[in-house]
């Protein structure tokens, strides 16, 4: 396994240069630190698009939210094609955060997953990424949880207390369901 680096403001003037120029190497899997700007998520769009497995954060609540801000990004007379891009290049979205431990000893890692089933692909398409939480829900089968659905199973496996998952919840009602408390 070889692992070549590339620096921005060392190797390479920007994130988008670099997508470039790695391009030209056929590379297993891209990774990029932060996906910032248009050009830096046109470029890994069109590297995922190609068939290259690529790795990328970008500071979000959610995986709909993150969706939303891939496609926003780009004017809105772009924005129909970039969906169909992404709904056709996505393979999921995992997003994290962290919570303290119900005995303050440390911290439990919150995670929301989202895979890229030919359902959630085509809310892409279609512009309805607000409806993205709701086939989360009841895409367990499909490995898919929300951040309320793990905070509430931290809940009830005694790692939170029901106040920090009340705190770091995203839909209150849907997480007090959850810890049978509504």
């Amino acid at each position: 396994c070889v692992v070549n680096q590339r620096e921005v403001g060392e190797d390479t003037h920007s994130f988008a240069s670099a997508l470039k120029h790695v391009l030209r190497q056929d590379p297993d899997v891209i990774l990029v630190g932060e996906l910032r700007d248009l050009e830096t998520i046109s470029v890994a769009l069109t590297a995922a698009e190609t068939g290259h497995l690529v790795l990328a954060t970008l500071h979000t609540q959610d995986a709909a939210q993150t969706i939303d801000r891939l496609i926003d990004v780009f004017p809105p007379h772009q924005q129909q094609q970039v969906r169909v891009q992404l709904a056709g290049a996505l393979q999921g979205v995992v997003c994290q955060t962290l919570c303290r431990t119900i005995d303050d000893a440390g911290r439990v890692v919150v995670t929301e997953v989202l895979k890229a089933t030919p359902a959630i692909r085509n809310l892409i398409r279609e512009g309805k990424t607000h409806q993205i939480y709701s086939a989360m829900q009841a895409g367990a089968r499909h490995g898919m949880h929300t951040m309320d659905q793990h905070l509430a199973d931290l809940v009830r496996r005694g790692r939170i207390t029901y106040e920090t998952g009340l705190d770091t919840c995203h839909h209150v009602e849907d997480f007090n369901r959850l810890c049978g408390r509504g």
